[in-house]
């Protein structure tokens, strides 16, 4: 995901503080990384610098005081250029799961209970996720999120299984190579 982009498009709404964007991000993107506040600040700063955003003044309130941003008419066109473009399907698979069963092969481990168990995780965060998007006041960003996130454990799920069955071969395979 795109920090700079999602700050730009949090900024579309009007100015805001880094604070309170953090605090959007976080409630926008319930089932992303939480943003760190270093991390905001200084996205906001490279926006500045690339002309994307511009300070539009400073608030104290009572407290310490905040430098408030908003986006600018580059900003803008370039939230437009992103949020059209196609996100062309990854080239390259990086899985994890599938590295550790290779791994688990190669080292004389036992691949079969590796699986087993990395499905009881799956499950667990399964039902976490069906928790968080079945609860009374789950908004639909929540439920949308947590659908995403449920169907690409889904899909690893379906992978085990399969790969579970071909466990034999895969060996076999591994072991001559």
């Amino acid at each position: 995901m795109s920090t700079r982009h999602i700050l730009l498009g949090l900024l579309e709404s009007g100015p805001s503080h880094g604070y309170d964007l953090k605090r959007r991000h976080d409630e926008r993107f319930p089932q992303a990384r939480p943003l760190a506040y270093g991390q905001v600040y200084t996205t906001l700063q490279r926006l500045v610098r690339d002309g994307l955003a511009e300070i539009d003044g400073t608030d104290t309130d009572g407290g310490p005081e905040r430098t408030r941003y908003r986006s600018t008419e580059a900003g803008a066109h370039e939230l437009a250029r992103w949020a059209g473009a196609i996100t062309p399907p990854a080239p390259f698979v990086a899985n994890e799961i599938f590295a550790k069963v290779v791994v688990s092969i190669l080292a004389g481990g036992d691949p079969a209970a590796y699986l087993r168990d990395q499905r009881a995780a799956h499950m667990e965060r399964m039902r976490e996720l069906t928790a968080v998007k079945t609860a009374r006041k789950a908004d639909l960003t929540t439920v949308l999120s947590a659908d995403f996130a449920l169907n690409h454990l889904d899909a690893d799920l379906r992978w085990m299984t399969t790969t579970a069955a071909r466990l034999t071969t895969l060996t076999a395979e591994v072991d001559s190579a």
